[in-house]
């Protein structure tokens, strides 16, 4: 059987759509990376490029970085 994901991902990282954030600095292994998916935001680790990723609405990423930029003890 064929992992649909795989294609998708393949494309994205060809096209290079992820991005990492500007304030990763030189600390390539400690970030995560994220892209555009027409209505949803991936996020996959930098380490591991080729591997799953986690996808989220646009609401839910918004909330996500609310709270990681405001220090929410309950991530």
């Amino acid at each position: 059987m064929r992992d649909s994901r795989r294609p998708e991902t393949e494309a994205l990282t060809v096209r290079g759509f992820w991005r990492r954030s500007s304030y990763s600095g030189a600390q390539e292994g400690a970030c995560v990376e994220v892209a555009g998916l027409g209505g949803s935001v991936g996020v996959r680790d930098s380490k591991n490029p080729g591997s799953a990723y986690l996808t989220l609405s646009g609401g839910a990423f918004a909330g996500l970085l609310f709270h990681l930029k405001h220090g929410d003890p309950d991530l």
